[in-house]
């Protein structure tokens, strides 16, 4: 999961409000970061490490230009090496740039053919790469002559057709504009808006409320949208498989402030608390005190405590300087860093039965280590309830937890999980919960729970995607 944005402005320059906007989604990556703006010549900034860390002020004054694209990036294809950083550029045709959001299934496949057919060499593990060769080597095609609207939806189309997996993408065209686009089944989520002639692209609505721009819409599945050099824009649906947007948006991954596809993400994790509170009715569990795991679990909770007339505490600090555990890449780091990131505050845990929320548990390790942190400091009983229900099916859609062996919950009954983490008991979500708690009736991509996939993905995909996953993290 990453996070994109790409912005047009009518008049001046673009890089202050790229790294504004960067800083907004910042959540969405912490591995590295990019811009790259527009001014007669592309400007390329991008390496390992946070916005506020590379994209400081004193490089501005290179970075020129009224039209820009950015990203935050944390890895799921390739190793997280400085290569790996978006977004990417090709001199020919035209000159292109590109940053996206996503996971490529036939990565392997197509950088194969890429260099079979049309000699394009890849020279990094970022899948990103693949996407803008595709499309540049269609763009090749359809605009042999010259370039204008039909020819880059034309190419939009080739790429649809040849590339399996999940994408939203931003992209620049020399001399002729800003694109924009979303994989057939919009699995992953942009938005865009405008003000006063300008026009915004990004991963999260929080990013138009933030620079002040109004919402025109969601990107929809399969379409694309150019905004030509005179800021006109032109849209059309390419093609449209059915929309089946990733459902961790609104468990885990959106900040609570955004609205995805329509759908509030506080509201829904409002709902998703309410729906819990059923299942802990169910357990006949009776808790003296409701505390969030910080920060995407405290809408839930909130919700899920003022449902059983229990009392809602912030019983966990979190310390602000530690970015989000679950998108760090090593298992070993994140173990540490959960040490750092929460310290409990003893006097609302001390002899207390003790119901921990959480917005899912994937391998484990958080859920054991913070209710290890919640039994030292007093707690009679640890009981843990997670918003969503148990992951048990690899993601190839642009989330790390792409193994087997990422899931605690791969082989086991809830009896045995709940010894594998030291909880009293564990409450799980239902899918049918899940599901109308974000909304009814709607259809998601929800593959990490009942191994159903919005796009073929073939049996030999899995396996040497984890053993790439297996051999990044040192492991056999």
């Amino acid at each position: 999961m990453c996070g994109i944005v790409g912005i047009y402005r009518e008049k001046g320059k673009v890089i202050e409000e790229m790294v504004s906007a960067l800083v907004t989604i910042q959540h969405r990556g912490q591995d590295a970061c990019g811009v790259v703006t527009y001014d007669y010549r592309f400007n390329l900034h991008k390496g390992l490490g946070l916005v506020q860390h590379l994209l400081k002020p004193v490089i501005f004054r290179e970075l020129t230009g009224n039209m820009g694209i950015g990203h935050v990036r944390y890895p799921t294809v390739g190793g997280g090496s400085p290569e790996d950083a978006q977004p990417f550029y090709v001199n020919t045709p035209y000159g292109i740039a590109m940053a996206h959001n996503g996971n490529v299934v036939n990565y392997r496949q197509l950088k194969k053919e890429l260099f079979a057919k049309s000699r394009r060499h890849l020279n990094s593990d970022c899948d990103v790469e693949i996407i803008l060769n595709v499309f540049a080597s269609e763009l090749e095609e359809t605009a042999s002559k010259s370039l204008g609207v039909d020819s880059v939806f034309r190419a939009v189309k080739g790429v649809f057709d040849r590339v399996n997996g999940s994408y939203s993408v931003v992209s620049l065209i020399a001399q002729s504009g800003l694109l924009a686009f979303r994989d057939p089944h919009g699995i992953k989520p942009l938005i865009y808006g405008e003000r006063d002639g300008s026009t915004i692209f990004a991963s999260e609505s929080a990013v138009l409320d933030v620079l002040g721009y109004k919402t025109v819409g969601d990107v929809r599945p399969g379409e694309a949208v150019w905004v030509d050099t005179k800021g006109k824009i032109h849209s059309k649906i390419v093609k449209s498989d059915g929309h089946q947007p990733c459902i961790f948006e609104w468990v885990y991954f959106a900040r609570p402030d955004s609205v995805i596809d329509g759908i509030s993400v506080y509201e829904a994790r409002l709902r998703l608390g309410e729906s819990l509170a059923k299942e802990i009715r169910k357990a006949r569990i009776q808790p003296d005190v409701v505390i969030p795991v910080p920060d995407t679990a405290r809408a839930a909770a909130l919700a899920l405590a003022e449902d059983l007339g229990t009392a809602y505490r912030e019983g966990l600090i979190k310390n602000r300087y530690i970015g989000r555990t679950f998108i760090m890449p090593v298992q070993k780091e994140r173990r540490r860093k959960v040490k750092e990131k929460l310290n409990p505050i003893k006097i609302e845990i001390l002899g207390k039965k003790v119901l921990l929320v959480d917005d899912s548990i994937v391998r484990g390790t958080t859920a054991r280590e913070i209710i290890s942190l919640v039994r030292d400091a007093g707690a009679a009983e640890v009981y843990f309830a997670s918003c969503s229900p148990p992951l048990r099916y690899p993601c190839v859609y642009g989330i790390d937890m792409q193994t087997k062996t990422d899931f605690i919950a791969r082989d086991r009954a809830i009896s045995q999980i709940e010894v594998e983490i030291g909880a009293d008991r564990l409450i799980y979500q239902t899918l049918d919960d899940l599901l109308n708690s974000v909304k009814p009736g709607m259809k998601f991509c929800t593959a990490c729970f009942n191994n159903e996939y919005p796009t073929s993905v073939p049996e030999e995909i899995f396996s040497s995607i984890e053993r790439e996953r297996l051999r990044a993290r040192g492991e056999k």
